[in-house]
Formats: structure tokens, sequence, C-alpha cells
């Protein structure tokens, strides 16, 4: 029998490796859950078993979102109170909680955020990168052409780009950043807040180097900067004309030899060259 009022989906932060990291508003929530659900349940448990707590845990995770989103969704309706938990992190940061979320919200169901720790941000700010804006890939496509694919159409994103990626596939992915991107300047983060937190701060083809010398492992989130303004040809041309004619008149190029000159390379009307240079030159006088 369904309630007046529906539950509250709870999105809960756990830690992403320093169990110190754990909130105390987290472990509330997880502790008054009707249902905690969980991408990795035994993780979960171990997680909860560490903190005392002894919730209903139920599978939720990518391969049975399809099925198990709408059994939680009457649940919430009834009105239980519903704690989704990832094995790290944020659920719905790259994994299937946004499905949830989504779902709840078309639903009406109040969606709650519980913060804690996050491996991208975690990494980029102790990138030494700029910080805004960024963007936020997540996982790139296993398929070697798909990834290419994206890879190009992230290329020109004016902003710093943060990745994460799986220790077997890293260097492939960087090779291939390499190859669409360019040697740009980038932070590697691995172990983020464990025991052997490790980062590299280069190019990318210098981390290709330091990844050579060592094995990696756990996972890495590679936080990359954004591509350089290149001073292109079409930009050139879209400097006005004017200016060009002023500056090398102040460099002491004669009026007419300057106006030749512009006007000739940017393909304009010497006459209209003259009248807005003389404009201008009137303008100055007032």
């Amino acid at each position: 029998m369904m309630q007046d009022e529906p539950g509250t989906l709870y999105l809960c932060a756990t830690p992403i490796g320093n169990l110190k990291d754990m909130t105390e508003r987290a472990l509330e929530t997880l502790r008054e859950a009707d249902i905690i659900a969980a991408e990795d349940t035994r993780h979960t448990r171990q997680l909860l078993t560490h903190f005392g707590i002894h919730g209903h845990l139920l599978s939720y995770h990518e391969h049975n979102k399809e099925k198990q989103g709408p059994v939680l969704i009457e649940k919430l309706l009834a009105g239980q109170q519903v704690t989704l938990v990832s094995d790290a992190g944020f659920p719905g940061i790259a994994d299937p909680g946004e499905h949830l979320a989504k779902l709840a919200i078309e639903a009406g169901i109040r969606v709650v955020p519980i913060p804690g720790a996050n491996a991208a941000l975690c990494a980029l700010i102790a990138s030494g990168l700029p910080s805004s804006p960024f963007f936020f890939g997540g996982f790139l496509p296993k398929s070697k052409k798909n990834r290419r694919e994206q890879l190009k159409l992230w290329q020109k994103i004016p902003a710093t780009i943060v990745l994460y990626e799986a220790p077997h596939r890293v260097k492939e992915v960087l090779e291939e950043i390499l190859a669409a991107w360019g040697d740009r300047q980038m932070a590697a983060g691995r172990e983020l807040t464990k025991l052997h937190e490790e980062f590299f701060r280069g190019t990318v083809s210098e981390c290709l180097a330091w990844l050579t010398q060592k094995t990696p492992r756990g996972e890495f989130s590679l936080v990359i900067a954004k591509a350089e303004e290149d001073i292109t040809e079409e930009s050139k041309e879209e400097e006005d004309p004017l200016l060009k004619v002023m500056a090398l008149i102040a460099g002491g190029m004669p009026k007419k030899e300057a106006l030749q000159v512009v006007a000739k390379e940017n393909k304009v009307p010497k006459r209209e060259l003259y009248n807005r240079l003389i404009l201008a030159e009137e303008g100055e006088k007032e």
C-alpha cells in the first residue's frame, strides 16, 4: 500500500581510499536507510561492517540498472528511504547512479546529494592546471575507433579536461591523446587518498616515459591542459585591416605604402581603407 509521501533517494559519497574521509552525515544516512543500493554489495558490506552498520543491501549496477531501477522507484514511491552508493566516491559520476537519479526525478521523488570524496576533483585541484573552467569526460570508450572519434570531438574544448582510466589501458590512451591533441601539459593521479598516493606532473610524452619505468597500478585520474590558442591564418585575416595599417604607420612606414600593403594582403579596396583611416584620424583630433 502506497504512503501519502514518497521516500527520498540519497546519493551518498563513500571514501575513494582513505576511510577517514567518511563523513558523519554519510554514516547517519546509511544507518537510517531502509535500503542501501550498492554497485558491489560485497565491497559495500565490508565498508558497512567497518563502521558497524547493518543495512539491507540491494544490488544496483550497470548490468542490472534497467531491471533494478524501477524496483527501487517502487520502493521509494511506497515511502521507503533509499541510499545509493558506488564502489568509491560519488554515485552518478561515471557510474549508473545518474540513471536512477533521472528515474527518481521523473517520478517526482526527492533526490538529495550527500557530499564526500571525489577522485576527479581531488586530481584537478592538485594538478597545478587551471580548475575553471574544466570538463569532466569520465572514461573514454573501450573501442579504439570510438575512442579516437571521441578524442577528435573533444580536441578543441576550451577547458582543462579530466578523465578516468584503468591501469591496463592508460599507456595506450595517453599515446592516442598525444597523437590527437599534441604534447600538452598534464597531471596523472593514482591511488588518491591512499597510502601510496602518487602524482605525475609534466607533458603527455613525459608521463608516458614515467609509466614505462613502473607498472601502472590503481585507477588513474588524468588532468589535461586545454588546447593552446593557435594564431591561424584565418584568425589573422579576422584582425581589422585598419589596425594593421595604423601599426605599420606607427612603425615608420609611409601612409600610402601601408595602405597599399594591407589592402593587397587582406584583399580589401585601398580607397575603403583610406576613408576609414581619415575618419579615425579625425576622431583622434576631436
